[in-house]
């Protein structure tokens, strides 16, 4: 693989060269782990299903995660968009996949991530990060000890905290 795809991001409160290609830039998935679009998914879901790879879906904020519920056993990544900062609704889709779905693979959030963001996602069960251009991943993994206390519900506890819930 040239440096050129060669990115890092932050899995797991660690920063890593990212081990995954969108099938831009890895069209025949010689990669072994690829990631398409929702759309493409959907319409050559046999032939991904089959595929002797790793397979992870793009989705945009106005995708209902519900539909992929048949989907998630083959499914080990799952890149939720954030186009704009004031985009929500990825929040919501990493809560319905983690607390209503049970799903346990990788979500990442792409697109436009911040530093400021990251404790947030995390706490809705996010779990790598792939950072808008020109932010250093180093300078970001602070972020997730921002906080010691939290008032909504998490799908993981703040550090030192055994429970789910910051009281």
């Amino acid at each position: 693989m040239g440096r050129e795809t060669m990115r890092e991001i932050i899995r797991r409160r660690e920063v890593i060269i990212d081990d995954w290609r969108t099938i831009d830039e890895d069209p025949k998935g010689e990669s072994g782990q690829v990631i398409l679009p929702l759309t493409r998914w959907h319409a050559e879901r046999d032939r991904w299903w089959s595929w002797n790879g790793r397979i992870g879906v793009r989705i945009n904020p106005a995708d209902r995660v519900e539909l992929l519920r048949a989907d998630l056993a083959r499914l080990a990544l799952i890149a939720i968009e954030f186009p704009t900062p004031s985009e929500g609704r990825g929040y919501s889709q990493a809560r319905v996949l983690r607390d209503r779905l049970g799903f346990t693979g990788e979500i990442r959030a792409v697109g436009h991530v911040k530093r400021d963001q990251i404790f947030f996602m995390a706490r809705c069960g996010i779990d790598a990060f792939e950072l808008a251009q020109g932010v250093n991943p180093q300078s970001v993994l602070a972020a997730f000890d921002d906080f010691d206390v939290a008032y909504q519900p998490s799908t993981v506890p703040l550090k030192g905290q055994r429970g789910f819930y910051a009281t």
